[in-house]
């Protein structure tokens, strides 16, 4: 301590801390009394406290200060980045910024914390600090931090996963995965669809901004290979096929097998009935397959080929199932099975399931029963309750137009017909008989394409020999200048009856082109609707190509219709990625109950390639056939997978069938010309001893 006087510097008191300055009396030496030096405008300690000591004052400095004696004697700020007597972490070096009485340590970028002391600066390293994968997949390599690349592996008959990613700091990290904000913890539910897709998990810092992203790529499991139980050269197994709508049950027709077995699960064993048909009905519990039902039409015989159409119910409950070759001259429900009068007239058979048992319900037939009216051929569709049922006749001979007309002339032959059942109670009855609104010879109405909503209320038919060169929505059909261009005719259920809704074309009309023929797909609520051309000849390829050329003949295309209302509008033309002559693309179309996605057979594909998304480019396998699945989001289209057998070889007609589940989740496809004479389930499928007895598989 210091003591200072105006007149005289009589005693001083030492100390580090303190500074008296005043003036003081020793001995007998008195002075006059002093202001107090503290009590002035402007404090003498600067950042100190000031203390009056009997007329001098003590200085006090706060830490970050120290005495100093120029300018004046006062309290003065300590520069500790200048004088290297910080305490900012070293290692890594911590940015020094001195402030009055003090100072600070700025991290650099990357790292977080006060950068003092030993916790000091601290990476900010946006890491994962775990992520679990659930519903039965694998992740692959296991899990570590640093690791950023995985394969997920789902297991058998899933369709989807979750991710739960986690974050060593949650108060100062996000989580996005596929772009959708997730917390620590928390699970992220994905869609696998059908082809591998990349998934993105990123993790950001809020402090410093870094991020790392994290990408897994997600792999469907190979499909299920299914096979009849009594297979044989031949059959054509998966000519045509059913998913429930949950995906379980699998009902395949074979309309050439050769039993003459009658009703369910009889003798399969013996062949002396050629192509009288049968029908295979799976169901799939968890990952696995069983064959749960063989079934034979209740009047067996040569030639019927049963099983030339099938649809399930969405519960998998009630199956109908076509025979376009049967005879018999009966009309209306259960009438006289044993007259075989009527040759190639045709029938339906309704199965429905009870408990564990599979029996025959009903015995369908036309009103208006004819040789070669092929009823039930092709064209048989259920509504999801399985209380409505529309078949389809392309053969029947009326010239009558729309609901309920004549019947009973034969001036039209091969104008085609579509009937409409519905079921009260236990008892089906007939509930209209539709014709188109431009009937004439030739046009094949109902012959292939049929699909009813799921509420019943809404069906679509084909006629792929129509004529007219309309192009759109509701154009010129009395116009025949386009020969088999083909058309297709939406109606609707009005509360009291059916109407003719829309009358669709192809937005490129042309001759031969068969629009509408086996390719007829509506969504669930009847907004939605695919419509193949088989034989439409345009090289373009993928979304909204050039429709205008010609360029490979019988290529193929699907167009996608929407209805707001009553309208109808086309929205999308598709074509495959490798488009080629001869491909058949949109030789059957299925769309999920709410119009987002979309698949497509192409029995003439010729690549060699197997599985999910392989080789599109080569040409070496003529006929093994392909599917191809698209996806809609919003008003958007894009290709999602180029789908193969497990087994591609020449002549297989691969996709030739194909069906979806209503989530689209699930895909089943038929191959009616493979050749393995294995049996059941993922059987030995390089043998090729039993030339066309047919395959399906089930993805």
């Amino acid at each position: 301590m210091m003591l200072r006087s105006n007149r005289l510097l009589s005693c001083v008191l030492v100390s580090s801390a303190l500074f008296v300055l005043g003036l003081s009396a020793c001995g007998d030496d008195a002075a006059p009394p002093v202001a107090d030096p503290c009590a002035v405008a402007v404090n003498p300690c600067g950042a100190g406290e000031c203390v009056n000591l009997a007329g001098a004052y003590v200085c006090t400095c706060p830490a970050g200060y120290r005495l100093a004696s120029t300018p004046t004697l006062t309290c003065a700020d300590i520069d500790e980045c200048a004088e290297g007597i910080t305490v900012c972490t070293q290692v890594p070096m911590a940015t020094c910024a001195n402030t009055v009485g003090s100072y600070d340590c700025a991290c650099p970028p990357g790292y977080l914390g006060t950068g003092r002391g030993g916790g000091g600066c601290l990476a900010d390293e946006p890491l994962l600090e775990g992520l679990v994968v659930g519903d039965g997949a694998l992740l692959s390599p296991a899990f570590a931090s640093s690791t950023t690349m995985y394969t997920v592996a789902l297991a058998v008959g899933a369709t989807a996963t979750t991710l739960t990613p986690t974050v060593a700091a949650p108060a100062r990290m996000t989580v996005t995965v596929d772009g959708a904000l997730v917390a620590s913890g928390a699970s992220a539910a994905l869609d696998v669809g059908f082809a591998p897709r990349p998934v993105e998990v990123v993790v950001t810092t809020t402090a410093s901004g870094a991020t790392r992203t994290y990408t897994l790529v997600l792999r469907r499991s190979e499909s299920t290979y299914v096979k009849a139980s009594n297979t044989g050269a031949g059959d054509g197994l998966g000519a045509c096929l059913s998913l429930s709508a949950d995906g379980t049950r699998l009902a395949v027709g074979a309309p050439r097998e050769g039993s003459s077995a009658t009703g369910v699960d009889g003798d399969q064993a013996n062949d002396s009935a050629p192509s009288s048909g049968a029908v295979y009905v799976f169901a799939r519990a968890g990952a696995s397959w069983a064959q749960e039902a063989y079934l034979k039409a209740s009047n067996t015989q040569l030639g019927d080929t049963f099983g030339s159409a099938v649809a399930l119910s969405a519960d998998g409950l009630r199956l109908a199932v076509g025979a376009a070759g049967e005879d018999s001259t009966a009309a209306g429900i259960d009438g006289d099975q044993s007259d075989n009068s009527a040759l190639g007239s045709g029938a339906v058979y309704v199965f429905a399931r009870t408990g564990t048992s599979w029996a025959q319900e009903a015995y369908v037939k036309a009103s208006n029963t004819a040789a070669a009216d092929s009823f039930g051929a092709g064209a048989v569709s259920l509504s999801a309750d399985g209380l409505r049922l529309a078949v389809g006749a392309g053969g029947e001979d009326s010239s009558a137009t729309g609901i309920d007309g004549d019947q009973g002339n034969n001036a039209a032959a091969g104008s085609g017909a579509v009937y409409v059942f519905a079921r009260s109670g236990t008892s089906w009855a007939q509930e209209a008989y539709v014709k188109a609104s431009n009937s004439a010879a030739g046009d094949n109405f109902g012959a292939r394409g049929l699909s009813l909503s799921a509420d019943g209320t809404r069906f679509a038919v084909g006629a792929s020999s129509e004529d007219s060169a309309a192009t759109g929505i509701d154009g010129d059909q009395a116009d025949n200048s386009a020969p088999n261009s083909g058309a297709v005719y939406v109606f609707g259920w009005t509360g009291t009856h059916w109407a003719q809704e829309a009358y669709l074309k192809a937005s490129n009309t042309g001759a031969n082109d068969s629009f509408g023929d086996s390719a007829v797909s509506m969504s669930g609520d009847g907004g939605w609707l695919a419509v193949g051309g088989v034989t439409e000849a345009s090289s373009a390829t993928g979304i909204d190509g050039d429709q205008a050329n010609d360029g490979a003949v019988d290529s193929g295309a699907v167009y996608v219709f929407s209805r707001t209302g009553t309208t109808w509008r086309q929205v999308v033309y598709l074509k495959a990625s490798n488009t080629r002559a001869s491909a058949y693309f949109g030789m059957c179309v299925a769309i999920s109950v709410d119009g987002t996605r979309l698949a497509v057979g192409a029995y003439g594909d010729t690549s060699r390639a197997t599985g999910i998304d392989g080789d599109q480019a080569d040409t070496t396998a003529a006929y093994s056939g392909a599917v191809y699945v698209f996806t809609r989001t919003g008003t958007t289209w894009a290709q999602e997978a180029y789908v193969k057998a497990s087994n591609t070889d020449v002549n297989d007609t691969f996709g030739f069938a194909l069906s979806l589940s209503a989530d689209g989740q699930h895909l089943a496809v038929g191959a009616e010309a493979e050749d393995s004479s294995a049996v059941g389930f993922d059987g030995d499928q390089s043998d090729d001893t039993a030339l066309s007895s047919g395959a399906a598989y089930a993805y």
